[in-house]
Protein backbone atom coordinates (compact mmCIF):
# COMPACT_ATOMS: atom_id res chain seq x y z
CA UNK A 1 0.00 0.00 0.00
CA UNK A 2 1.34 3.42 -1.00
CA UNK A 3 1.87 5.89 1.81
CA UNK A 4 -0.02 9.13 1.42
CA UNK A 5 1.74 12.46 1.17
CA UNK A 6 0.28 15.33 3.19
CA UNK A 7 1.39 18.72 1.86
CA UNK A 8 1.16 21.27 4.68
CA UNK A 9 -1.57 23.92 4.67
CA UNK A 10 -2.92 23.44 1.16
CA UNK A 11 -5.99 25.54 0.32
CA UNK A 12 -5.90 25.45 -3.50
CA UNK A 13 -5.28 22.49 -5.82
CA UNK A 14 -4.08 23.40 -9.32
CA UNK A 15 -4.35 20.54 -11.83
CA UNK A 16 -2.85 19.79 -15.19
CA UNK A 17 -5.07 17.71 -17.51
CA UNK A 18 -3.17 15.47 -19.98
CA UNK A 19 -1.35 12.69 -18.18
CA UNK A 20 -2.65 13.94 -14.81
CA UNK A 21 -6.46 13.67 -14.75
CA UNK A 22 -6.90 11.74 -18.02
CA UNK A 23 -4.62 9.76 -20.33
CA UNK A 24 -2.39 11.64 -22.75
CA UNK A 25 -3.79 9.30 -25.41
CA UNK A 26 -7.26 10.87 -25.12
CA UNK A 27 -6.01 14.13 -26.59
CA UNK A 28 -3.60 12.68 -29.14
CA UNK A 29 -5.57 9.60 -30.18
CA UNK A 30 -9.18 10.78 -29.77
CA UNK A 31 -9.61 14.57 -29.67
CA UNK A 32 -7.08 15.50 -32.37
CA UNK A 33 -8.21 12.83 -34.88
CA UNK A 34 -11.86 13.72 -34.24
CA UNK A 35 -11.21 17.39 -35.03
CA UNK A 36 -9.41 16.50 -38.26
CA UNK A 37 -12.13 14.03 -39.26
CA UNK A 38 -15.01 16.49 -38.92
CA UNK A 39 -13.12 19.56 -40.17
CA UNK A 40 -13.87 19.20 -43.92
CA UNK A 41 -17.61 18.76 -43.43
CA UNK A 42 -17.70 21.57 -40.88
CA UNK A 43 -15.95 23.96 -43.27
CA UNK A 44 -18.32 22.91 -46.04
CA UNK A 45 -21.47 23.56 -44.00
CA UNK A 46 -20.37 26.47 -41.79
CA UNK A 47 -17.99 28.50 -44.00
CA UNK A 48 -20.49 31.31 -44.63
CA UNK A 49 -22.31 31.03 -41.30
CA UNK A 50 -21.91 34.31 -39.35
CA UNK A 51 -21.50 32.34 -36.11
CA UNK A 52 -18.46 30.58 -37.61
CA UNK A 53 -16.80 33.82 -38.72
CA UNK A 54 -14.95 34.41 -35.44
CA UNK A 55 -13.12 31.09 -35.81
CA UNK A 56 -12.31 31.58 -39.49
CA UNK A 57 -11.34 35.25 -39.15
CA UNK A 58 -8.88 34.49 -36.35
CA UNK A 59 -6.67 32.66 -38.87
CA UNK A 60 -3.97 34.60 -40.76
CA UNK A 61 -5.39 36.21 -43.96
CA UNK A 62 -3.60 33.86 -46.35
CA UNK A 63 -5.46 30.86 -44.89
CA UNK A 64 -8.91 32.45 -45.01
CA UNK A 65 -8.99 32.54 -48.81
CA UNK A 66 -10.47 29.07 -49.20
CA UNK A 67 -11.72 26.08 -47.26
CA UNK A 68 -8.85 24.00 -48.61
CA UNK A 69 -6.20 26.48 -47.46
CA UNK A 70 -7.64 26.69 -43.96
CA UNK A 71 -7.99 22.91 -43.70
CA UNK A 72 -4.41 22.30 -44.92
CA UNK A 73 -2.99 24.85 -42.48
CA UNK A 74 -4.98 23.34 -39.62
CA UNK A 75 -3.70 19.84 -40.43
CA UNK A 76 -0.13 21.14 -40.60
CA UNK A 77 -0.40 22.86 -37.21
CA UNK A 78 -1.89 19.78 -35.58
CA UNK A 79 0.70 17.43 -37.06
CA UNK A 80 3.42 19.65 -35.58
CA UNK A 81 1.46 20.03 -32.31
CA UNK A 82 1.71 23.81 -32.54
CA UNK A 83 -0.01 25.49 -29.60
CA UNK A 84 -1.52 28.67 -31.02
CA UNK A 85 -4.68 30.48 -29.96
CA UNK A 86 -6.63 30.46 -33.23
CA UNK A 87 -6.10 26.73 -33.70
CA UNK A 88 -7.19 25.99 -30.12
CA UNK A 89 -10.29 28.11 -30.65
CA UNK A 90 -11.32 26.16 -33.75
CA UNK A 91 -10.54 22.83 -32.08
CA UNK A 92 -12.75 23.83 -29.16
CA UNK A 93 -15.61 24.57 -31.55
CA UNK A 94 -15.21 21.20 -33.28
CA UNK A 95 -14.98 19.33 -29.98
CA UNK A 96 -18.03 21.13 -28.58
CA UNK A 97 -20.11 19.67 -31.39
CA UNK A 98 -18.67 16.21 -30.72
CA UNK A 99 -19.27 16.33 -26.97
CA UNK A 100 -22.82 17.61 -27.49
CA UNK A 101 -23.56 14.76 -29.90
CA UNK A 102 -22.20 12.18 -27.45
CA UNK A 103 -19.31 11.25 -29.74
CA UNK A 104 -16.74 12.39 -27.17
CA UNK A 105 -16.44 11.67 -23.45
CA UNK A 106 -13.37 12.34 -21.31
CA UNK A 107 -11.94 9.14 -19.73
CA UNK A 108 -10.77 10.35 -16.32
CA UNK A 109 -8.47 8.14 -14.27
CA UNK A 110 -10.54 6.19 -11.73
CA UNK A 111 -9.36 8.16 -8.68
CA UNK A 112 -10.00 11.64 -10.08
CA UNK A 113 -13.75 12.31 -9.77
CA UNK A 114 -14.07 11.05 -6.19
CA UNK A 115 -11.00 12.99 -5.07
CA UNK A 116 -12.24 16.19 -6.71
CA UNK A 117 -15.53 15.84 -4.82
CA UNK A 118 -13.69 15.19 -1.56
CA UNK A 119 -11.42 18.22 -1.99
CA UNK A 120 -14.44 20.35 -2.86
CA UNK A 121 -16.36 19.14 0.20
CA UNK A 122 -13.32 19.94 2.37
CA UNK A 123 -13.44 23.54 1.14
CA UNK A 124 -10.36 23.42 -1.07
CA UNK A 125 -10.37 25.50 -4.23
CA UNK A 126 -9.84 23.31 -7.31
CA UNK A 127 -8.45 24.99 -10.43
CA UNK A 128 -7.25 23.82 -13.82
CA UNK A 129 -4.11 24.89 -15.72
CA UNK A 130 -3.65 23.30 -19.12
CA UNK A 131 -2.13 24.17 -22.48
CA UNK A 132 -5.58 23.45 -23.93
CA UNK A 133 -7.85 26.49 -24.12
CA UNK A 134 -10.19 27.31 -21.24
CA UNK A 135 -13.29 26.54 -23.36
CA UNK A 136 -11.80 23.13 -24.24
CA UNK A 137 -11.02 22.48 -20.57
CA UNK A 138 -14.62 23.23 -19.60
CA UNK A 139 -15.94 20.92 -22.31
CA UNK A 140 -13.73 18.09 -21.08
CA UNK A 141 -14.83 18.41 -17.45
CA UNK A 142 -18.48 18.81 -18.45
CA UNK A 143 -18.48 15.54 -20.41
CA UNK A 144 -16.57 12.90 -18.41
CA UNK A 145 -17.00 9.19 -17.76
CA UNK A 146 -17.86 9.99 -14.10
CA UNK A 147 -21.34 9.87 -12.58
CA UNK A 148 -22.60 12.53 -12.75
CA UNK A 149 -20.68 13.40 -15.88
CA UNK A 150 -20.43 17.18 -15.35
CA UNK A 151 -17.67 18.06 -12.88
CA UNK A 152 -17.45 21.76 -13.75
CA UNK A 153 -19.35 22.82 -10.58
CA UNK A 154 -16.34 21.55 -8.59
CA UNK A 155 -13.88 23.82 -10.41
CA UNK A 156 -13.25 27.35 -9.10
CA UNK A 157 -11.13 28.74 -11.93
CA UNK A 158 -9.50 27.90 -15.26
CA UNK A 159 -6.10 28.85 -16.69
CA UNK A 160 -4.41 28.30 -20.04
CA UNK A 161 -1.38 29.68 -21.89
CA UNK A 162 -3.39 32.73 -23.01
CA UNK A 163 -4.55 34.01 -19.62
CA UNK A 164 -1.64 32.69 -17.53
CA UNK A 165 1.38 32.09 -19.78
CA UNK A 166 3.60 29.14 -20.66
CA UNK A 167 3.45 26.24 -18.23
CA UNK A 168 7.22 25.90 -17.86
CA UNK A 169 7.71 29.52 -16.73
CA UNK A 170 7.75 30.56 -13.07
CA UNK A 171 5.93 33.83 -13.76
CA UNK A 172 2.88 31.92 -15.03
CA UNK A 173 2.37 30.33 -11.61
CA UNK A 174 3.01 33.64 -9.89
CA UNK A 175 0.31 35.22 -12.08
CA UNK A 176 -2.15 32.44 -11.21
CA UNK A 177 -1.47 32.80 -7.49
CA UNK A 178 -1.80 36.58 -7.69
CA UNK A 179 -5.24 36.19 -9.28
CA UNK A 180 -6.40 34.58 -6.01
CA UNK A 181 -4.77 36.73 -3.31
CA UNK A 182 -6.96 35.06 -0.68
CA UNK A 183 -4.69 31.99 -1.01
CA UNK A 184 -0.98 32.58 -0.20
CA UNK A 185 1.30 31.11 -2.87
CA UNK A 186 2.74 28.59 -0.42
CA UNK A 187 -0.73 27.10 0.13
CA UNK A 188 -1.15 26.06 -3.49
CA UNK A 189 -0.49 22.48 -4.65
CA UNK A 190 0.15 21.96 -8.38
CA UNK A 191 -0.09 18.41 -9.77
CA UNK A 192 1.34 17.64 -13.22
CA UNK A 193 2.99 14.83 -15.15
CA UNK A 194 5.62 17.28 -16.44
CA UNK A 195 8.66 17.73 -14.21
CA UNK A 196 9.59 21.05 -15.85
CA UNK A 197 6.17 22.43 -14.97
CA UNK A 198 6.54 21.17 -11.41
CA UNK A 199 9.94 22.88 -11.17
CA UNK A 200 8.43 26.15 -12.41
CA UNK A 201 5.58 25.97 -9.87
CA UNK A 202 8.04 25.28 -7.02
CA UNK A 203 10.22 28.19 -8.18
CA UNK A 204 7.13 30.41 -7.94
CA UNK A 205 6.61 29.31 -4.32
CA UNK A 206 3.90 26.68 -4.79
CA UNK A 207 4.00 23.14 -3.49
CA UNK A 208 4.05 20.69 -6.39
CA UNK A 209 4.25 16.98 -7.23
CA UNK A 210 4.89 14.92 -10.34
CA UNK A 211 2.02 12.59 -11.25
CA UNK A 212 2.99 9.27 -12.84
CA UNK A 213 0.16 7.74 -14.84
CA UNK A 214 -0.10 4.74 -17.19
CA UNK A 215 0.91 5.79 -20.71
CA UNK A 216 2.99 8.78 -19.60
CA UNK A 217 6.53 9.16 -20.96
CA UNK A 218 9.41 7.90 -18.83
CA UNK A 219 10.54 10.53 -16.35
CA UNK A 220 14.04 12.03 -16.74
CA UNK A 221 16.62 10.31 -14.49
CA UNK A 222 17.16 13.42 -12.35
CA UNK A 223 13.50 13.59 -11.25
CA UNK A 224 13.33 10.58 -8.93
CA UNK A 225 14.54 11.51 -5.49
CA UNK A 226 14.50 15.21 -6.32
CA UNK A 227 10.76 15.82 -6.72
CA UNK A 228 7.82 14.20 -4.89
CA UNK A 229 6.09 11.59 -7.06
CA UNK A 230 2.56 10.17 -6.85
CA UNK A 231 0.69 7.64 -8.98
CA UNK A 232 -2.83 8.50 -7.79
CA UNK A 233 -4.66 11.44 -6.24
CA UNK A 234 -5.51 9.10 -3.37
CA UNK A 235 -1.89 9.48 -2.23
CA UNK A 236 -2.43 13.17 -1.48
Amino acid sequence: MTASISPPGVKAILLDIEGTVCPISFVKDVLFPYALRVLPETLETQWDNPSFAKYKDAYPPEYRTSKGALAAHTRDLMEKDVKIAYLKSLQGYLWEEGYAAGHLKAPLFSDVADKLRTWHQEGLKIMIYSSGSVPAQKLLFKHTNAEPSDLTPLISDWFDTVNAGLKTERKSYQKIAESHPEVPVGEWLFLSDNAKEVDAAIAAGMQSMVVQRPGNPELPPNVRGRLPLIKSFTEV
